[in-house]
């Protein structure tokens, strides 16, 4: 599986070079937008509609704040210092992206072209999330014929509804802790989660870093762990190979670490594996 990765890149490029796509989309409680985006998003041949549930509002990120990222981009002394100081960011990333396909802009937010992050309105073409509610999650299960996910739950009391709305499956997350301070890690509400699940699949997301962070989820109740820092870390430093690296690197623990646990497969993996405190 395939998660669309950037929100700034045309859906219909993504799509047509995976063999599956999942599009993550961050929602304006608005039927006159949410429909016309469903609509694109389905013609554009996606499979898994996911649908974010944890933004309601922009969160107070201090460290972004103290370097100077911030919607829309602004270009400040410091940003400005930065961009050309990195020549080969610059033109390899940058200057490759607005050749070609223009200035970066969001795709996961409307149907229509969004304003560009350098635009002032950014803010407000994205805003009303805070208005986004159950009841349109059922309006996307009436109008998407695909698998239907909603990301960024860690109450039981909402797996169920999801259930209860149609969905095929929920992300169990607190968005890397990155929204509200002190807010309830997943893996603590994940088995209850699970008693919740029905037919749903239960990924876990969020936190995972190591092998045995993945057995842990599991133990716990996911059908599914997704990982993305390592991952990210490792595009970062290295492209492609970086990220590969990073896949087997992970790979290994987790069959070291189920070998020392003294299992054969991930189906021998139970909850008594796991003691809480």
């Amino acid at each position: 599986m395939i998660l669309s990765a950037s929100s700034l890149i045309r859906l219909e490029d993504v799509r047509a070079a995976n063999q599956q796509a999942w599009y993550q989309a961050y929602l304006a409680g608005l039927d006159e937008r949410i429909e016309p985006l469903v609509d694109r998003v389905a013609a554009a041949g996606y499979d898994t509609f996911v649908v974010t549930a944890d933004v309601p509002v922009p969160p107070n990120r201090e460290n972004n704040i103290r370097n100077g990222f911030q919607v829309p981009l602004e270009i400040t002394p410091r940003v400005f210092w930065d961009t050309i100081t990195h020549p080969d960011w610059l033109l390899n990333t940058w200057a490759r992206t607005v050749f070609n396909h223009g200035m970066p802009h969001f795709e996961n937010m409307d149907a229509k072209r969004g304003p560009p992050v350098l635009s002032k309105n950014l803010m407000r073409n994205i805003g009303s999330r805070d208005q986004l509610a159950w009841k349109h999650v059922e309006l996307i299960r009436k109008r998407w014929r695909g698998k239907l996910v909603v990301k960024g739950l860690i109450s039981p009391e909402d797996a169920r509804l999801a259930r209860e709305h149609g969905c095929d499956g929920v992300m169990v997350s607190n968005h890397g802790g990155r929204q509200l301070d002190y807010t309830v890690s997943g893996l603590r509400t994940l088995p209850e989660i699970a008693a919740q699940k029905g037919s749903m699949t239960v990924m876990m997301d969020g936190g995972i870093r190591r092998g045995t962070d993945v057995i842990k989820a599991l133990a716990l109740g996911a059908d599914f762990v997704w990982i993305g820092r390592p991952f990210l870390y490792g595009a970062v430093v290295a492209g492609e190979a970086g990220v590969a690296r990073a896949i087997s690197l992970l790979h290994a623990e987790i069959d070291r670490d189920l070998a020392l646990l003294g299992i054969r497969s991930l189906k021998e993996i139970t909850a008594d594996l796991v003691r809480k405190y």
